[in-house]
């Protein structure tokens, strides 16, 4: 019987060895024999574990979603299925089929056996990959689900990973599992040292397993050092994470009063409808991805000069139709913008519903930077804070060093010897109002991509906005800077002591107490400006 066996296992070999495709072999899984099965996808592995075919039929024979049609015979994967009818797809072309009842499919079974089979294919396949992404992810889908089966396989991947950072994962699983299961005591306590230089969660999880087990004394002491050293790691890196969350709350609050720096320090305009206008350009993003669904990629980047000018031109149509008959008139400037912010969220309440929109995230925008195991850098913070510099730098620049930003000094500091040097006063003030208000929908922009867009979505910033600007020093833009960040670390750190909006009241008594001592904020203007 043993005989017959090796004979049918060496002319199925060599069926393989000479079959013509991947459609011909793998449609010998419709059979009921799980032993068949087996062998089938060890060759399988072995002919197509570079084809992607094989990979998608194993993560779908793995999720019990793998069927063939009884009509033809034909291998398709359940996309969806409603009551009776099934929605499939086709293996080998990745065609979506017609919807057809259940009883014209009859699936690929599976038992535990085979299903341990098909993990280890996947995992063999993604860890000898060429894609080196495909290695790292497989690498670290071993060390989190590490077992002691994986030993020979990690092995294996070892002798030939070229790759610095798959190579440090797997070498890690190795220790790993030396610490947990090697026979020799010299060798796992050597091993538990060597975990105290890593910090994922599993190295964390097995030292705390040997600290707790009743394994030799010397072990249980390593374990303990080990662990201590990987929580004076943790919470080193746990201060930098909130470093960079304070940096990034600091850039958004920076995008936020960079406008109003202008409209409220350089111009003097107490605009309460400065909100509004970042929730202008934070619709404009969605309305971009709206209009344009195919190109979700590019619609942040498309979005920033349609926001700046939207919401520039709306700045420019309050500053004409209300605010230029009201210069010198803080009280009536405040109440007078106070009701256009509240029209402003009424019309887009109108427009869109009073319901928050989402707004999508680019995938280049999505996911995190990993540094190590306890130190992740999201890519949308970080952008936001690398496009908030640019800004500021862009804003700082055209104040400083453009016609424009002489004039628009000029105007701020003495209307009347401006207008006498030929300066158009009304044009500039209109213009300047414009520029503060675009760069409130540039603020829009960065926002979508950080919380859902809704019509109370200025409200939030208003506040913040302003004491940026007062605390760094009305209308002084590095102050502006300064300030923002500032203010963003503070906040990020005593949030986990004090609660999100116990620190929003503490940090408000502090900056109406510096207030008192210092009314013209850190950064005070100097020159004519400074005298009024």
């Amino acid at each position: 019987m043993k005989f017959l066996k090796i004979i049918l296992l060496n002319l199925l070999l060599l069926t393989f060895c000479f079959g013509s495709s991947f459609e011909e072999d793998s449609s010998k899984l419709m059979t009921r024999s799980f032993n068949k099965k087996q062998v089938v996808l060890d060759e399988l592995l072995n002919k197509y574990k570079d084809d992607a075919r094989f990979e998608t039929l194993l993560k779908y024979m793995l999720k019990g979603d793998l069927y063939y049609t009884k009509e033809d015979k034909r291998l398709v994967v359940l996309l969806k299925k409603v009551e009776y009818s099934y929605f499939t797809q086709d293996l080998l072309t990745g065609k979506n089929l017609e919807k057809k009842e259940k009883y014209d499919f009859k699936k690929i079974k599976i038992n535990n056996k085979l299903r341990s089979v098909i993990k280890a294919a996947l995992a063999q396949i993604n860890l000898f990959s060429t894609n080196k992404d495909k290695r790292y992810s497989a690498a670290k889908n071993i060390l989190s689900n590490l077992e002691k089966e994986d030993e020979v396989l990690i092995n294996k991947a070892l002798q030939i990973e070229k790759v610095v950072s798959v190579k440090e994962l797997l070498l890690e699983s190795k220790i790993n599992l030396i610490a947990l299961y090697s026979t020799n005591l010299e060798q796992r306590v050597e091993a538990v040292k060597k975990l105290g230089s890593y910090m994922s969660s599993r190295t964390f999880e097995t030292l705390k397993n040997i600290e707790n087990s009743l394994d030799e004394k010397i072990l249980k002491d390593e374990a303990k050092k080990a662990l201590g050293t990987i929580k004076h790691k943790k919470s080193f890196y746990g201060v930098i994470q909130e470093l960079f969350f304070g940096l990034s709350l600091g850039s958004v609050l920076l995008l936020a009063a960079i406008g109003l720096a202008i409209t409220f320090g350089v111009m003097k305009v107490i605009n309460m409808a400065h909100g509004e206008l970042i929730m202008i350009g934070a619709y404009t993003t969605y309305t971009i991805q709206q209009l344009m669904p195919n190109l979700i990629e590019y619609s942040v980047i498309i979005a920033i000069p349609v926001a700046f000018v939207v919401s520039g031109l709306v700045g420019v149509l309050i500053e004409r139709l209300v605010i230029r008959h009201l210069y010198g008139r803080p009280l009536e400037t405040l109440l007078a913008t106070f009701g256009i912010s509240l029209i402003l969220q009424q019309l887009v309440r109108s427009i869109y519903s009073p319901l928050n929109q989402e707004v999508k995230t680019p995938s280049w925008m999505s996911g995190a930077l990993e540094i190590n195991s306890s130190l992740f850098l999201t890519y949308n913070r970080l952008y936001i804070i690398i496009f908030a510099l640019i800004v500021f730098f862009g804003v700082l620049f055209v104040m400083k060093k453009t016609s424009l930003g002489l004039k628009v000094r000029a105007v701020s500091q003495n209307r009347t010897i401006a207008r006498a040097m030929g300066i158009k006063s009304s044009y500039i003030d209109a213009l300047t109002f414009g520029i503060g208000s675009g760069i409130a929908g540039i603020a829009g922009v960065a926002l979508s991509q950080l919380t859902n867009v809704g019509p109370n979505l200025g409200q939030a910033y208003i506040v913040d906005s302003f004491m940026v600007v007062v605390f760094g020093g009305v209308g002084n833009l590095w102050g502006t800077l300064i300030a923002a960040f500032s203010l963003g670390e503070i906040n990020k750190f005593m949030e986990p002591v004090a609660g999100a909006v116990l620190a929003k009241v503490i940090i408000l008594v502090f900056i109406i107490l510096f207030i008192q001592k210092r009314p013209r904020g850190l950064f005070p203007q100097k020159g004519r400006d400074a005298e009024d």
